[in-house]
């Protein structure tokens, strides 16, 4: 299991169960550890989800990425201090929902 620390210092799991999803539904995400660390402790923007209140969306946004410009999006289920990846993907947009945390410089 690995782990990284969040925009706000507590720690977030990835099991490699979930890891191992995450490859195999988007493979392009082969090699992106770095960028998943990156945008989980140094967001641009983290979005509560409109369907569940216990998920987080933490987007950073890339120039380079294996499919162009595009934002990396690490959805977290957030409970209480309980923190795990449920996967990882590249995105052109941010989805909608309560803005919980924005970088400011």
């Amino acid at each position: 299991m690995k782990q990284f620390k969040n925009y706000s210092g507590k720690y977030v799991q990835l099991t490699s169960q979930r890891e191992a999803h995450i490859l195999y539904a988007h493979p392009e995400m082969q090699n992106q550890d770095q960028k998943i660390r990156e945008t989980i402790s140094n967001p641009d923007f983290v979005i509560r989800s409109r369907s569940d209140d216990d998920i987080l969306l933490y987007y950073r946004d890339y120039e380079n990425t294996p499919v162009t410009q595009k934002y990396m999006c690490v959805v977290v289920k957030d409970i209480e201090e309980k923190k795990f990846i449920i996967t990882a993907y590249f995105s052109d947009h941010l989805k909608k929902g309560e803005r919980v945390w924005e970088r400011t410089s």
